[in-house]
């Protein structure tokens, strides 16, 4: 990526993002690489860089299924959470927004791990948006700054695994301070992981269990959603016991009665043809 890639945006322009022209404190230029249209409806996702299996699938089909529905997905491409909303908006064929702390250039960008995400956001009609630019490195000062810009560009945010003082939680206070809405999803009460998302309900927040709780709250239309179906007995039996959750590959043996080769033979042609995904460690979930 090349510096000559990244073009400016002035907020005087008339495609300077019109949500974010209206927070009181609006980058007075912005950096750009790819494509930002005027008139789209986005919504952020943000959590914790580390985060468990459960919030990472739960990312992952959110975003997916909102860029299904339409909506542009804005995160931060940190580890985590943010890269688990990007790669959903993608498998999902709609376009996602990273908002970073550091300049454009390849260099720059961070975490470094992402660049082969940022070139399939780039392939994807997606964007790459910074206050900073190209040659700025990730200062620690600079991430809770631009957390201004993901939630005031968007509808709402979602909250998705977050400890107390995590930068998420410091998204969430800007969207509360610009007047977006604030959603966020429970998680176990034994995990630090979901202090943060508990919080923000008890202060109101929309718990969320499904992107159609997003677009019902924001009066889009909500998704109806097909039942998945397999190709074989064995398939409907592991889709079946896989509708009440993610499961390791032991337990699917256990539940389905089936044998083991059958069941790993089953689940490799199952994500091949894009019915289930691995999660890592052989914890399958269904493909939403």
């Amino acid at each position: 990526m090349s510096r000559e890639d990244i073009f400016t945006i002035k907020i005087e322009d008339k495609d300077y993002p019109k949500l974010l022209k209206k927070i009181s404190i609006p980058p007075k230029l912005l950096y750009l690489r790819g494509k930002l249209f005027k008139n789209e409806f986005c919504f952020a996702i943000v959590g914790t860089r580390r985060c468990s299996d459960y919030g990472r699938e739960i990312a992952f089909d959110i975003a997916k299924d909102l860029a299904q529905a339409g909506i542009s997905v804005v995160s931060g491409m940190a580890r985590g959470i943010d890269t688990m909303a990007h790669q959903g908006a993608l498998e999902g064929k709609g376009r996602t927004i990273a908002v970073l702390g550091t300049g454009l250039d390849e260099k720059s960008i961070y975490p470094q791990q992402n660049l082969k995400l940022v070139k399939k956001i780039l392939e994807n009609e997606g964007c790459l948006i910074s206050e900073y630019p190209p040659g700025t490195s990730g200062r620690k000062q600079n991430f809770p700054e631009r957390n201004r810009i993901i939630s005031g560009m968007s509808l709402g945010i979602l909250v998705i695994e977050a400890k107390f003082g995590s930068g998420a939680l410091i998204t969430a206070q800007w969207a509360q301070k610009q007047g977006r809405k604030v959603f966020a999803l429970p998680g176990s009460i034994h995990s630090l992981n979901s202090k943060g998302p508990h919080s923000l309900i008890k202060e109101g927040a929309k718990l969320v269990e499904n992107a159609n709780d997003i677009l019902e709250e924001l009066k889009l239309a909500k998704i109806e959603r097909k039942k998945i179906k397999g190709e074989s007995l064995e398939e409907n039996l592991i889709l079946e016991v896989l509708e009440q959750g993610n499961l390791h590959i032991d337990k699917i043996i256990e539940k389905t009665k089936l044998p083991s080769q059958k069941v790993s033979a089953s689940l490799s042609l199952m994500e091949i043809y894009g019915r289930v995904k691995n999660l890592g460690g052989n914890v399958y979930a269904l493909m939403r």
